[in-house]
């Protein structure tokens, strides 16, 4: 079976692995406090240019949204998101479960402008409703697209009109920085966002998130927080390793630059034998309409997943490419096209 399903389902690549069995046997202090994860944590900081900055590593996207923006917010407060944004719709209601509303607005490529946001704001206007206090976005998104530094600044200037955090999901941070026309790097996040995570389990660790927390306000009793809900390991230790190897030459946006590398290949020998999409390519994650029986013998062959049905007999399916997938899966696939 050709697997295209997502890209998290690998172990680890080769490197981290090293990494961790090197130092597989070296004590090391608990719960975020030893030599790894602090070396790590200067080393994000140092290249993004903010020394002031904390750093909180986190096993999961899920976990990391759920505690960050539960910290972030008061009982009254709400989260505004992109309709297809993970914490709508892949989180089981995990921000909810923690007495927060997320106001969803609509989008089609996962991204959310300053005029939904003035929108959002105009509805929500007295005691008699939520308080929108962060808007929620991710780079890039669940259709995978990628913000440009103007989209990202025009969120800045409206959030900072409206008084709202602004936080960003980076759980595919290394594609959305690796992708074809991008034009953000790294060091403008501390510079945009209130916090922002960079993501390890989609791009080549065996899991793991860094969560940077630029906005002084957000820091006081963060590791208390963190604990409560679950995200404080003992083991953390395995996280700090992770990261070390995945910042070394850049190892971690080498690997998110072959996965968009790849479904480009992939895009553009669908496109060739006459399909369209429903979202324009643009990372990992690319979303092909195929006929309904053609998929029916895709699934005998392939491991993905499907999105959106249309009435004329087609429907859009997802397609993912990874830091492990290779050129021979892809002209495999295409093949069978």
């Amino acid at each position: 079976m050709l697997f295209l399903k997502n890209d998290y389902s690998l172990g680890a690549h080769p490197a981290v692995l090293d990494a961790l069995v090197k130092t597989n046997m070296v004590y090391a202090d608990g719960y975020g406090m030893d030599e790894f994860c602090q070396a790590a944590s200067a080393q994000i900081l140092q290249r993004i240019g903010c020394p002031g900055g904390e750093v909180h590593f986190l096993p999961g996207g899920t976990q990391t949204n759920m505690t960050a923006i539960a910290a972030f917010l008061r009982p009254h407060e709400a989260a505004i998101s992109p309709e297809t944004g993970h914490i709508c719709c892949h989180e089981t209601g995990a921000i909810e479960a923690t007495g927060h509303k997320v106001i969803h607005v609509p989008s089609e490529d996962g991204k959310i402008r300053p005029e939904q946001i003035d929108e959002v704001m105009r509805f929500h206007e007295d005691e008699h409703y939520v308080k929108p206090r962060l808007l929620y976005i991710s780079d890039s998104t669940e259709t995978g697209a990628y913000y440009l530094k103007n989209e990202l600044l025009a969120l800045r200037e409206a959030c900072d009109r409206h008084h709202l955090l602004l936080y960003i999901d980076g759980a595919r941070l290394a594609m959305a920085l690796t992708a074809p026309g991008n034009d953000v790097v790294l060091e403008d996040f501390p510079k945009i966002a209130d916090a922002f995570y960079i993501g390890g389990t989609k791009c080549g660790a065996l899991f793991g998130e860094a969560l940077i927390l630029v906005n002084d306000s957000l820091k006081p009793d963060f590791r208390f927080l963190l604990k409560q809900r679950g995200g404080l390991m003992a083991k953390s230790r395995l996280m700090g390793v992770q990261f070390l190897a995945l910042l070394k030459d850049d190892l971690i946006f080498s690997l998110g630059a072959h996965s968009n590398r790849l479904a480009a290949q992939l895009a553009e020998g669908i496109k060739k034998a006459g399909y369209h999409f429903a979202v324009e390519p643009a990372t990992n994650l690319i979303f092909p309409i195929f006929p309904d029986a053609l998929i029916e013998e895709l699934q005998k062959k392939v491991m993905f997943e499907g999105w959106r049905p249309y009435p004329d007999g087609n429907s859009a399916i997802r397609l993912v490419t990874s830091w492990g997938s290779t050129e021979e899966e892809i002209s495999e696939f295409l093949q069978m096209i």
